[in-house]
């Protein structure tokens, strides 16, 4: 196996880079250093133990699988530090604002901030004293009813971040239509709208179509732009499991990521002592960003050569004649691409392509493995399409052991748009609202993130309400955000723990803290169990085992129904209290309202492993417009909604490390790439540093380069030699989200193109 980047060869360039492997002791060293901040109560080692396992909490980082027979320690490095972070000591109440305004804590680092501790009673801002005071729960939701009740719909945007259960995510989602309105963006518009709205369109569904048991079975994965060890370390163990059972493992990244280079499984005693680690990729090839168009096209070149060189062969004919359509125009543009453009876009050499090639024919059964590398570009839409395209060429979606698989990042970021979060009428059925709670749903499409930002910039938004989230730091073209929203009329935050967004509020702002993940959720119905959805459509039960950490907190569902209750004229349909008191009537409404996705929900709901929603195109059932699969015929071989010009131009992709979810930045240490220290870096390769005539550490600014009329700069900038291809920089997310304009985005679903901005370097 090698790890290559331009050629089987590669060697390492000095550049800083860790060659221990991904897992191992240093997976259970950035643990303890989290432990040993946040000091974790008693009950940390309790819930850890049964972290991802039946009755016991699921975990609130990523949105991996929960195994129905889990390994003795089923939790990550990333998923133990979000639940130690939640199960924080200390607390941050009207205590803590009393001698901090907010200019202040502007000034304070956003690991700073979550570090003050969990968020312990309700808040309003008080713009005299330009700090949050103490509010009590009945004072918030009648002063967030008055304002929402004073101003149109059309002019509330109902935020969520991804991490609430499925009983709140419906309420929420019911709220706004409620209201009238359906502005209801979610994190996915940052991250994978581009496969909510593309893979409908290519095979039926807005997700993937591989079940945990698939990486059972598989013969090969192809990995295109998704960093496994940072983001889904637990994914870890499935992809050892099929390489030591001889499945072959393809990665095409700008990056070379360790997680999918070499792992070593802190659950084996073997590896963690004298066995060597296991050797993940079969090919490791450093594409150029914007590049997996071109490789896939000339991947297909290859397999439409061996087809024609042994016909009948090769093509899983009759699938295709039975389930795709579009195949011969797709076809006839793959066969015109020239090969040297297919190289000078991908920045890979020919015979590398066809390396990878030959794991593809070789294979019977394939899943596709993408991450944001896919969907976060201007033709992020070609990107799933082509990769449709190669699967389907050999009857790859629709069996056992093979298909497309979006690795979703958010725990529940996928089962909040099931049920109802999103801002189409066809989220939520129009009928079943009418027929269950006598509302009239609206029929106009409302906003998604970009259009909920426009909005802001334009004075057509006055309300945002948050349900989590650290929204304003999430998004692109920050500095602009930043300037606009205190424009707002009402801003409103549920929260675990202070954020960035906290400290820019609107004229009337609200703070309300609600219990974790993690927390036991009791009502006047007894104990209360939430659940949420994996990137596999499996549905689970979640436990919280620790006691709160203050008595005025409320939960998410409580604190929906509580701003709903308050803003909406009585309706004895909706019956908030009743729906707080017992969540299991929610379950039924959930039900009610997608029978085909969750009949005998309460009855599932705590069956080991999830219980599997389903999906159509696993099926062979293809809810497209023309009944089949539909193949896309490519218009460009770069998935660039711009390129980069002259000398000083480069092509920028933003990066999470490895002490950081989201937005939530635990720590400093970036363990896996071999970086500590601070975030404010630019990494480039050693001869872009030379060509460009610049100095490793030297400060430098970059600047976007989008004619748009807007200056976007970002300084302070550390130049960081990095093993890249030649082209691009990187530096982190969320720091360098300035430089991204609002309006670059992936065509059709508004997705950031956070992997593939122009950008010029200022020495």
């Amino acid at each position: 196996m090698d790890d290559t980047r331009h050629d089987p060869a590669h060697q390492d360039d000095g550049t800083p880079f860790d060659h221990e492997p991904s897992g191992g002791w240093g997976s259970l060293e950035g643990i303890a250093r989290i432990t040993g901040e946040a000091k974790p109560s008693a009950v940390a080692i309790k819930i850890l133990g049964e972290l991802n396992k039946p009755g016991g909490v699921m975990c609130s980082s990523c949105a991996w699988a929960k195994p129905a027979k889990p390994s003795p320690f089923e939790f990550c490095e990333n998923g133990a530090k979000a639940t130690l972070w939640e199960l924080d000591r200390r607390r941050v109440g009207a205590d803590f604002f009393k001698a901090r305004t907010l200019t202040d804590l502007r000034g304070w680092h956003d690991h700073d901030l979550e570090s003050a501790g969990r968020l312990s009673e309700p808040l309003r801002y008080d713009p005299a004293q330009d700090t949050y005071v103490a509010t009590s729960w009945e004072d918030a939701f009648a002063g967030i009813g008055q304002e929402l009740r004073a101003m149109p719909p059309a002019e509330q945007v109902f935020y969520a971040s991804g991490h609430a259960g499925l009983e709140a995510s419906y309420l929420y989602a019911l709220f706004a239509r409620a209201m009238g309105h359906q502005n209801l963006p979610q994190s996915s518009n940052m991250c994978h709208e581009t496969t909510s709205v593309n893979l409908k369109t290519a095979i039926g569904t807005p997700v993937g179509t591989c079940t945990l048991e698939d990486f059972d079975h598989c013969d090969a994965i192809f990995f295109f732009g998704q960093n496994t060890g940072t983001n889904s370390p637990r994914f870890l163990h499935n992809i050892k499991a099929a390489v030591d059972r001889g499945a072959k493992v393809v990665v095409f990244n700008p990056v070379r990521e360790r997680g999918l280079i070499e792992f070593a499984d802190p659950q084996s005693p073997a590896q963690m002592t004298v066995a060597s680690p296991t050797k993940m990729s079969e090919h490791y090839f450093q594409v150029k960003p914007g590049g997996d168009i071109a490789v896939l096209a000339g991947m297909m070149k290859c397999v439409l050569t061996a087809e024609d060189t042994a016909p009948g062969t090769i093509l899983d004919q009759a699938f295709l004649d039975q389930h795709t359509t579009g195949m011969d125009e797709a076809m006839a543009a793959i066969r015109a691409a020239d090969w040297a453009e297919i190289e000078a876009q991908s920045g890979l050499s020919r015979a590398m392509i066809e390396q990878a090639a030959q794991v593809y024919l070789k294979a019977d059964k394939v899943i596709g493995i993408y991450g944001m590398g896919l969907t976060q570009h201007v033709n992020g839409w070609l990107n799933l399409g082509m990769l449709v395209n190669l699967l389907l060429l050999r009857g790859n979606i629709g069996k056992p052991g093979a298909g497309i698989s979006p690795v979703r990042g958010h725990s529940n970021v996928q089962g909040q748009r099931t049920v109802g979060i999103g801002e189409k009428s066809s989220h939520m059925p129009a009928d079943k609202l009418r027929e269950l709670f006598g509302i009239e749903a609206p029929t106009t499409d409302g906003m998604n993130a970009v259009a909920a930002c426009e909005g802001l910039l334009e004075g057509r938004v006055k309300a945002m309400i948050s349900l989590g989230g650290n929204l304003l730091r999430a998004l692109p073209d920050r500095e602009r955000m930043e300037t606009a929203w205190p424009k707002l009329r009402l801003t409103v935050h549920v929260a675990t723990k202070l954020n960035r967004s906290h400290l820019v509020p609107g004229e009337v702002s609200y703070i309300l803290p609600c219990i974790g993940r993690t927390d036991r959720d009791v009502q006047a119905g007894g104990e209360q169990v939430i659940s949420m959805e994996d990137t596999f459509s499996h549905i689970y039960g979640s436990v919280g085992g620790a006691k709160p950490p203050s008595a005025h907190l409320r939960s998410e569902l409580a604190i929906v129904a509580g701003m709903a209750e308050a803003a909406l004229p009585s309706n004895p349909a909706l019956r908030w209290r009743d729906w707080t008191a017992n969540y299991d009537l929610v379950r039924d409404l959930i039900a009610e309202t997608f029978p085909d996705d969750f009949a005998d929900f309460n009855d599932r709901l705590m069956q080991p492993g999830g219980f599997y929603r389903g999906n159509p195109a696993r099926d062979r059932v293809w809810k497209t417009q023309s009944g089949k699969a539909q193949f896309t015929t490519p218009t460009t071989l770069s998935a660039l909604g711009a390129a980069p010009q002259g000398d000083t131009g480069m092509t920028l992709i933003t990066l999470r490390s490895n002490d950081q979810f989201n937005t939530t930045i635990y720590g400093f240490s970036d363990r896996l790439r071999g970086l500590e220290g601070s975030r404010m870096v630019l990494m480039m390769n050693r001869g872009e540093i030379a060509r460009l005539d610049l100095q490793e550490g030297q400060t430098v600014a970059v600047e976007t380069q989008c004619d748009d009329g807007i200056d976007r700069r970002v300084e302070g900038l550390s130049v960081t030699a990095y093993d890249l291809p030649p082209g691009c920089v990187a530096g982190y997310y969320p720091e360098l989200n300035p430089l991204v304009p609002l309006g670059y985005h992936e065509k059709n679903s508004g997705t950031p193109a956070y992997k593939g901005t122009p950008v010029r370097i200022i020495a």
